[in-house]
């Protein structure tokens, strides 16, 4: 077994885990400000409430398995990008805190003012998200020190600006057709057609990053090759010898995407709202699975020179790490996914508000 791949893939499964859960958190975020009425934005932040901090939890444990398989890609990544985590971090503080507030005062006012913190924090989160994924693809100024050189401004290119943008654009989908199973009434029959426009949106913006992509970076598609891709090194022996398994799973994972896009609008016109949330998850997990196998072996992608690129053997901890803390994984991964069940399932159903709701 090969642990710098299995972490690879762990670190992967977290970040999905994230995306897809608290994309939708995001994305109603994102929505808030459309819906009219005091009641109506309170079912929006209810329908997210008992379940929004377990979402983020996702993200901390991605952060913690980077830190613990990849020291030197988190080291490199957090050193590096200090301004836009910082941002991050107040972004998501905002909207908890928004969350939290936004119903202790009666105040037309109050309540309009944490609405707005609420939204711009959900917005600025998508972005950044995107942000950074389209960083990861176009590749970053990494010197032989195996730190960023260049600055904030840098990380901010047409590309990476529209690997945002198409990140709200897939959030707020989401988050619409989420709220397709929590709302109930005229509510529902808003939230559906902002599913409806929000599906068109993300469509044309797909389109675009992926013709983007595929003309910037054509060797984001060297993995999906059936021919032995020439890796140098030893250590990736292992990829060249399983080339076409790895295309194999790529090209899955592309049939997979068209079909749940696909079936995602089929879904919305036919009112199968669990079919849509379904689709649209399988949705984020085969984009993120399609990114993660085009930069696959490499984390960071060095612009500087590729011999400086950190990739899941030069940046990893020892083998002796790695396989402790497989097994750590093993043991503790099983109490997050029964509590994102507990929380999920004591929570189902439409959103009714009460003396306790937000």
């Amino acid at each position: 077994m090969d642990f710098h791949i299995v972490w690879y893939i762990i670190v992967g499964v977290l970040l999905t885990g994230y995306a897809i859960l608290d994309g939708f958190d995001l994305g109603v975020g994102a929505l808030h400000l459309f819906s009219k009425g005091d009641h109506n934005r309170r079912i929006l932040l209810n329908s997210i409430g008992p379940v929004w901090d377990g979402n983020e939890v996702w993200l901390i444990t991605a952060g913690g398995a980077l830190f613990a398989a990849f020291p030197d890609v988190y080291a490199t990544a957090f050193s590096g990008f200090y301004l836009p985590f910082m941002l991050l971090l107040i972004a998501l503080i905002f909207r908890a805190v928004s969350i939290e507030f936004r119903s202790k005062e009666p105040s037309k006012r109050w309540r309009k003012t944490w609405d707005i913190g609420f939204s711009a924090g959900s917005i600025l989160s998508a972005l950044l998200f995107g942000v950074a994924i389209g960083n990861v693809v176009m590749g970053f100024e990494i010197g032989s020190d195996k730190e960023y050189q260049g600055t904030f401004i840098d990380l901010l290119t047409p590309y990476t600006v529209l690997a945002g943008v198409f990140a709200l654009a897939m959030f707020v989908m989401h988050g619409a057709i989420y709220l397709n199973l929590k709302t109930e009434g005229e509510l529902q029959e808003q939230t559906h057609k902002w599913a409806f426009r929000g599906y068109y949106i993300f469509v044309v913006l797909f389109l675009t990053i992926t013709a983007s992509t595929l003309y910037l970076k054509p060797e984001m598609v060297a993995n999906f090759s059936f021919g032995k891709v020439s890796l140098t090194g030893s250590r990736h022996a292992f990829i060249e010898n399983h080339q076409t398994a790895i295309s194999v799973v790529a090209w899955f994972i592309v049939l997979l995407n068209i079909l749940s896009i696909a079936n995602i609008h089929r879904s919305l016109f036919k009112k199968k709202h669990w079919n849509a949330f379904i689709s649209s998850s399988l949705t984020i997990a085969a984009l993120i699975g399609l990114f993660a196998l085009g930069i696959f072996p490499n984390m960071m992608v060095s612009n500087v020179d590729p011999n400086f690129n950190l990739d899941i053997y030069n940046s990893s901890s020892s083998l002796y790490t790695l396989r402790t803390m497989f097994f750590v994984a093993i043991f503790g991964m099983p109490f997050v996914l029964a509590y994102t069940f507990l929380i999920y399932w004591t929570y189902r159903g439409k959103t009714v508000l009460s003396d306790s709701s937000y």
